[in-house]
């Protein structure tokens, strides 16, 4: 068993991946799933605690919690934390005025327009990844929150926010009165990336149970069921089993 008596989960407001409900709930897919980790390992308490993106590995690295939410994995965040195995794979989307009134098709739309603004949350890959399309340094806005990024194309502050587009079909489903629509990232320019839970290092032992577990549990009923109630299809489960 892990030295661990609760399992101490940092969230962020991201829909359908984690979100508070109107009822002051806790609730999406990572956490259901990490919820469901924690009975697997007879942990006694599942507590959810929110954050920032920019505050999640700092924390956990700072023992604040025990584990964080989905994280795109990548060599400079190995350097500072461990990841479980890959629990989805997605791909990136852009959140636009409804409409799409400047006629995105992606990143590289973008750079070619140099009067087009683009945000992004700090720390989050999808800056690293516009840059890469040739959108230049100046084209980019940071936010904190993903509320922060979508009410800045809603009123015109940016022309697009890059994130996963599962994680804008989620914000539009929770906020379907808001102006906006979703352009999907081409694979030529970004293909699906695998995501994973992170946990702080030197938890070998804790590692390895989760690890266990999740193979025991991705692509089972329960989990295809589960993932299906927050937009993911068989073939996006498929690509992380």
């Amino acid at each position: 068993m892990p030295d661990i008596t609760e399992l101490k989960f940092a969230f962020l407001e991201e829909p359908p991946f984690c979100f508070i409900g109107a009822s002051g709930e806790v609730s999406g897919c990572d956490v259901e799933l990490a919820r469901r980790l924690g009975d697997m390992l007879g942990l006694a308490s599942f507590e959810p605690i929110e954050t920032e993106f920019a505050d999640l590995l700092p924390g956990l690295i700072e023992g604040r919690w025990t584990m964080t939410t989905g994280l795109f994995v990548s060599e400079e965040r190995r350097q500072l934390v461990d990841f479980t195995r890959p629990i989805w794979a997605l791909q990136d989307g852009l959140l636009v005025a409804k409409d799409n009134p400047r006629g995105f098709r992606g990143y590289q739309s973008i750079a070619a327009d140099r009067t087009a603004l683009i945000g992004v949350i700090t720390g989050q890959v999808q800056h690293l990844t516009a840059l890469h399309n040739g959108i230049a340094p100046e084209q980019a806005r940071m936010f904190a929150t993903q509320a922060d990024a979508a009410g800045a194309v809603a009123n015109g502050m940016v022309h697009a926010y890059a994130s996963v587009a599962m994680a804008h079909r989620g914000y539009l489903t929770q906020w379907p009165e808001m102006p906006l629509g979703l352009v999907e990232v081409p694979p030529v320019e970004k293909q699906p990336s695998a995501g994973a839970f992170a946990i702080a290092k030197g938890n070998s032992a804790l590692l390895r149970r989760i690890d266990s577990c999740l193979e025991e549990l991705l692509g089972s009923d329960w989990h295809r069921q589960m993932m299906a109630r927050y937009g993911f299809s068989d073939s996006d489960i498929d690509r992380v089993i």
